[in-house]
Parts: structure tokens; sequence; C-alpha cells
């Protein structure tokens, strides 16, 4: 889950790139004339980005999730994006609902600008990409296979998705008002909370539906309008805006600041260059989303901290009664116009508060970075690729390769205890997992890693992890260095291709007779995911167990729970009996079958001893699963719940 969201946040940095670009044009239109036909030109073009950023959101969301960043996950991005702003839209929701476009809850007046909406679709885009991208419709709509089916597959579940916004968005809102309406009441109290849950809410876009409450007149409250016009009472009125300009002008460039000290070394110029622009954005125009959304996702205890000292400042200015006022943001411009404002009540202690602010921002931030660990920008490990990771020689193959990359990534022979491998994956016994570079781990090609503590790591390879094992234990015998040498000239070796058919479709069959399972509903998340493949599983009543397809036998593994088959046109499939029986040491199977062995579908392969499993604490599940997934055009499992009979055909696969 980590992981994920510093993934989303890295997402985000491309449309938050766009911001400071927008801030500077309306900043700039600020300071000119407001008659000026050139002021209103230029705050024109920045608010075109501005009002936008839910959109911009949705596409670098689509584009950065995805698996290869793909463009067609970006315009999927798109289409998810539109279809809740259009369905979601009054007059749409009037006509859904039987009713006048008057009549219907202004809460979706805010959908099109609101940010979670954005997000929302941007991450239904690139889930949609990562799953659909490769999948092979029949011939009858192949024109709709792949990359073409993402977009439409993100606008079903968008139209799902705004189906349920349809009931539930307006009691949220609501919610949101109302909750607003009551905190009005506390006084200093009170805008210390509304600052406080004004950040907190800015990931989800609802911060919006907050801020009309106070500064609009949702609730008769009207702090920006009644400012400007000099309305209410002075120290009063404002109090709602006055908070922020001590946090946008100094607090959060101060914090800036903290992320740019706390930046690995080799990563302090890139640093710098997006702390300065997002620091100078919030002090000069108060637009803080490049800087809030650089650390919101990859750092959130940070934006929990920045949440509260925001409250902290609103209810310090409301309890000296300082205010100042804005029309934009709390920023430095916004700030001088309001120094003429005859309701201002002493604006310029905002400066001397600011400075405050400015310490505690520092000296914050950089507690919280160092004590946690948080990895807020220039502070994630760069992934180096393979050309400055791996000496590539004339005798490297894909396995020792994949090895070398696994090897540096877990911290070499100083933090290997146990090689070890079942028939899909490295089970590797280490001084300290908290060592491993995950995300280097993860770009050495592995299907998945497992950390089950603090010692024992499990890396999903697929059925040829044995080449890698030996690999990897070569590796360790010769404790070759962590810190390998730069890339080399020399070539590396091609892999033969695997020798299939093309457009030829293959039956899978029951192994044994029992209940059907679709893969993903096995205990083993290494099966569940699919990380080595699809396919299915069966709970079995028998333990009589036979071949899944016509094919040679090219795998027993030596503890005897798992075979490899491969058929005339090049399929590979894995037959894995039971769920981490390789500790049982081959003692339940007896298997009936050798290797190269032609077998056909029916033909009994193995007699498992079922009771036996179960008795030493492990599942029994069977488990039928495409390896080579890759030369797979079309799979088709029955969406059977029921039992099914021993040799019943369950699934059609077709080769590309």
């Amino acid at each position: 889950m980590k992981t994920y969201f510093q993934r989303m946040g890295r997402s985000l940095m491309l449309p938050v790139a766009t911001l400071p670009a927008a801030a500077l044009l309306v900043g700039v239109g600020h300071w000119l004339p407001a008659n000026w036909a050139a002021a209103q030109f230029l705050q024109s073009g920045g608010n075109a980005i501005l009002t936008h950023l839910a959109l911009l959101f949705a596409v670098g969301l689509g584009l950065g999730m995805a698996q290869d960043k793909d463009g067609s996950a970006a315009l999927a991005g798109v289409v998810a994006f539109i279809v809740p702003t259009y369905v979601l839209a009054p007059a749409q929701v009037a006509t859904l609902l039987g009713t006048t476009a008057g009549k219907v809850d202004p809460a979706f007046a805010a959908i099109p600008a609101n940010v979670f909406i954005g997000i929302s679709a941007g991450l239904v885009a690139a889930t949609m990409y990562n799953r659909f991208h490769n999948v092979k419709l029949p011939m009858a709509i192949s024109f709709f296979s792949g990359k073409r089916l993402v977009p439409i597959m993100a606008a079903l579940v968008m139209l799902l998705l705004s189906l349920a916004l349809l009931f539930i968005w307006p009691p949220i809102y609501q919610t949101l008002v109302a909750f607003g309406k009551f905190i009005v009441g506390l006084g200093a109290v009170g805008a210390g909370l509304y600052g406080f849950f004004n950040r907190l809410l800015i990931p989800t876009g609802l911060h919006q539906a907050l801020n009309s409450v106070f500064w609009f007149n949702v609730a008769g409250i009207n702090d920006i309008g009644n400012f400007w016009a000099s309305k209410g009472v002075r120290g009063t009125t404002g109090m709602y805006m006055a908070g922020f300009f001590p946090v946008m002008m100094f607090g959060l460039p101060a914090g800036a600041f903290a992320i740019y000290r706390n930046a690995l070394p080799e990563r302090k110029k890139e640093t710098a260059s997006l702390m300065l622009a997002a620091g100078f954005a919030s002090f000069f125009t108060g637009v803080t989303e490049p800087l809030e959304f650089s650390f919101m996702f990859v750092a959130w205890p940070l934006y929990v901290i920045h949440a509260v000292f925001t409250g902290l400042s609103l209810a310090f200015a409301a309890w000296m009664h300082w205010t100042a006022g804005f029309t934009f943001s709390g920023g430095l411009v916004d700030f001088i116009l309001s120094l003429k404002v005859p309701i201002a009540n002493q604006p310029l202690m905002l400066i001397v508060q600011g400075l405050v602010m400015a310490v505690i921002y520092y000296f914050g931030f950089d507690f919280a970075i160092k004590k946690f660990n948080l990895m807020t920008p220039g502070r994630e490990l760069v992934v180096a690729d393979d050309a400055t990771t791996i000496t590539v020689t004339a005798a490297d193959d894909k396995y020792s390769l994949t090895a070398k990359k696994i090897y540096a990534a877990i911290g070499g022979a100083a933090n290997i205890k146990v090689i070890d491998n079942c028939t899909t994956r490295l089970r590797l016994q280490l001084n300290d997992t908290s060592k491993i570079d995950q995300n280097a781990l993860k770009a050495s090609g592995a299907a998945g890693i497992n950390i089950l503590d603090k010692t024992n790591l499990q890396v999903i390879i697929g059925t040829e992890v044995q080449f890698v094992a030996d690999a990897l234990t070569q590796l360790q015998q010769v404790g070759t260095p962590v810190t390998l040498p730069a890339r080399s000239d020399a070539p590396i070796p091609a892999v033969p291709a695997a020798s299939l058919t093309a457009g030829v479709t293959e039956t899978l069959y029951s192994v044994t007779a029992g209940r059907f399972m679709p893969i993903e509903n096995v205990s083993d998340p290494t099966f569940a995911q699919k990380m080595l493949g699809d396919g299915f599983a069966i709970e079995p009543e028998s333990g009589t167990i036979v071949a899944p397809v016509d094919a040679k036998v090219v795998s027993i593994f030596p503890t005897k729970h798992a075979l490899g088959f491969k058929t005339a046109t090049g399929l590979e499939i894995l037959l894995h009996m039971g769920i981490d029986t390789v500790q049982l040491n081959g003692v339940p199977f007896d298997v009936t079958v050798t290797m190269d062995q032609e077998v056909h579908h029916g033909d009994v392969v193995a007699h498992v001893d079922l009771a036996a499993i179960k008795a030493a604490g492990k599942a029994t599940t069977m488990m039928v699963i495409l390896t080579n997934m890759d030369h797979v055009g079309y799979l088709k499992i029955a969406p059977l719940t029921e039992k099914v009979q021993l040799n019943a055909p369950l699934a059609q696969v077709t080769t590309k």
C-alpha cells in the first residue's frame, strides 16, 4: 500500500508541474490594474489551467500508474473523467431523478472541478489498462481487443461509480455543510478546526464544499464577500482567510526548504528545482498544490502535520483578531491588495506570525522527516537501470542476469543466510529483510515479492526459478561484491523464443473431482494475484490426479508436489498440488509419470494422500496455471461454482 501511494505521488508530479505556470499568470494578472485587458487575459490563461485541475489529475494518474505508461491509459483517464462530470451535471441529474434543474441538490454543481473525481478517474483508468490492455477478444469483436478495450472498461466502471455518487454524494456534501455551520459558533477554535479540515480534505476535493460554507453565502457567513465590501465586524470578518497568509507565504516555503535539506545528496539539485518553484508559487500567489501534492501521498504523515499547523495558524490569527482577505488565495499579491481594505485589522501582524510559522514548519518538517524516515521528494532511492548496476558478460543468460539483480537488491552475500526454492519462488532467509531494496527487487523481473518477517523473503519467479536459484547460489558462494561494476559493452545473449503454433485452441480439463474455485480465491496470494499466470483451482474430494491436457511432462519437482506440462502448440501448464506443500518433502505424493512422457488429458499422473496434507496443516487445493500467458491470445474459463467431475472440460485456450 505504501508503494502504491508513492507511485501515486510520483504520477501526480506531471500535472502538478503545470500549476506554477498557472499561478504566475494569475499572480502577474493581479499585479496589473484590474481594468487592463492584459490583466484579465493573463488571469484567464492561468485560471484555464487551475479550473481543470481535476482533469489534469485524471490524465496524469492514468498515465503514471499504468504499467508501461502508455498514452492509451491517459486517454482512458479523460474518458473516465468526462463520464461522471456529464452524467452528474445538474441537468442530467434532473432528468434521472425526474425533476427540474433548479431542484437538483447543489452538491452536483461542484462535480466538474472536484479533485476527488479526477483522482478516482485516473486510478480507474490505470487499473483498467493494467488489467485489459493485453486481452484478446473473439474474432467477431477483435477490433476492441487490447488497448482499445481500456477506455471502454474505464467508461463502464466510472458509469457504475457515477450511479453510486448519484445517491451518496449529496449526503456527503450536506454533512460537510452542516459541520461547517456548527464550527462557526466556536469562534477562534472553529477557525482552527476549519483550517485543519480545509487542508485535510484537499486530497478528496471536498474542501471546496467546506470553503463554500465559510467563504461564500451558503450559510450566511460570506467571509470573502463581506471582507471586500467592508461589511461586518472589524477583527472578525476575514477570520476564515487571515490565518492562511502566514502558512502560504512563510510556513510552506520553509517546509519546502526542510524537504530540500533532507534530500539525498545526489538528488538535491532536482529537489531544489521543484521546491523553489513550488515555494515561490505558494509565497507569491498562494497556490499551494505544487508543494502539497509533492508530499501528500508519498509522505502522508507530513501532510497531516501540515494540516495541524494550518489549523493552529487560523486559530491564532482569529484569536488575535488579525485579519486580511483574498480573492484568489493567501499569497503576497492578495495580501498587498487587502492592506487597503478598511475592515482589515492589523494585517501587518500576520507577517510577524508568518515568521514564527516559518520556524515551526521548518523544524517540524525536519524532525518528522528524519524521525519517521518519510519519503519526501528527493529521498526516494533511485532505481538504477540495468546498464548501471549489472555487469553483463558473454557468459550471462537471462537467469544469471535476473540473479545478479536480485543479489544486489537483497544486499549481497553479507545479508544472505539460506537460498532455497520451490516450484515457482525463491525462498530466502536473510539477516535482515529491512535492508532489501524493494524497488530494485521488483525491477529485477520478479513477478512479485512477499516479505514474511524480519528474516524470510519470497521472490516469485515462475517455473524457471531453479535456474535463477542456481545462479544466485553461485554469486553467494563466490562472495560477489554488492557494488557491481559499471556497464560493459558485452551484448546480452539472446534467449531462444518458445516454439508455438499460433491460433490453435486447446482445452484444459479438471485434474480431479471436487469443488471448482476461481484462481483469485485460493489462499496463496502468489496464485490468487496471477503472478505466475491465469488458471483455475479445485478443492479435491479424491486423491487421484490426472493430466489437465494432452502434453509432454517437462518437469517433475524433486518434492513431487508440482508437475510441468508443455503442449504440442507450445503452451506451458503448471499443476501445483496443494499450497506450501514443498515443505512436506514429497511424502504425500506418488507421481506415476516420468520426464518427457507423453500424456493425454485424463491420464493418471499422481496419487495424493489428502489426509496427510491436511494433517500437516496445509491446504489440498489443486491449481492449474498457464505459465506463459504472453503467448495466450484468448482464455475462457468456465464460470462454475458447483462440483466438477474428474476430467471435465473447464477452460478454452487459444495461442497467439
